[in-house]
């Protein structure tokens, strides 16, 4: 047999390399928010007047903060997927979000009058706010946590808590296109308490199943 020969056969019987955490990583985050959104789009949909919704800068702005609450934290799960990484001060990133809502609540309190604002608060559909995200959430978290799995985070607890607030933040943007309670006020206290508790949730199925 010639050498060339030998190489290549050699080649043809070496295990393939297993993929890059960072690469099941990322096709875990493709694949939870479009099965995520398949559910959403199957079952609830968007809301009847979406379209004259999207011309108010309250419709608008519930993507703004759970886009950048979904970027951060996706950010920071990519930062820690190694042993040796350590988030350090990059944790601070998850405030972006936080001080957006905070400013348009500030504003939102400036121009409407103080009788409206529990009314806001309350909105009409709360409990299908609290229902729905962690539901639209739990693929994406389950994907989050099964990639992370193929890593070796430092802190399990703090891996998975960031996977839940990943998977939180993408259930939340699903739901806002439906959710017609479009005030800060509503956001900042049901949509905060919804993605919290995803966020808890990854916390403990870190803690669970990415302990080494």
């Amino acid at each position: 047999m010639r050498t060339d020969d030998l190489i290549e056969a050699l080649a043809k019987d070496r295990p393939h390399a297993a993929p890059k955490p960072r690469v099941v990583l990322g096709c875990a985050i493709l694949g939870g928010a479009l099965i995520a959104a398949v559910l959403f789009m199957s079952v609830i949909g968007y809301r009847p007047d979406i379209a004259a919704a999207a011309e108010t800068y309250r419709f608008l702005f519930k993507f703004v903060f759970t886009l950048t609450l979904a970027a951060t934290a996706i950010w920071l799960v990519f930062t820690i997927i190694r042993p040796e990484a350590v988030p350090g001060l990059r944790l601070l990133a998850l405030a972006s979000a936080p001080v957006l809502l905070i400013l348009a609540v500030i504003a939102e309190l400036l121009v409407i009058p103080s009788a409206n604002w529990l009314p806001r608060l309350i909105g009409t559909n709360w409990w299908f706010c609290l229902t729905v995200i962690p539901v639209l959430s739990i693929v994406p978290l389950v994907a989050f946590v099964a990639a992370l799995k193929r890593a070796a985070p430092a802190s399990p607890g703090l891996a998975g808590a960031l996977a839940g607030l990943s998977a939180g933040a993408i259930g939340a943007t699903l739901y806002a296109s439906h959710c017609i309670d479009d005030s800060p006020l509503f956001v900042m206290t049901w949509y905060s308490i919804a993605i919290g508790l995803v966020t808890l949730l990854g916390y403990l199925a870190g803690r669970r199943w990415l302990a080494w």
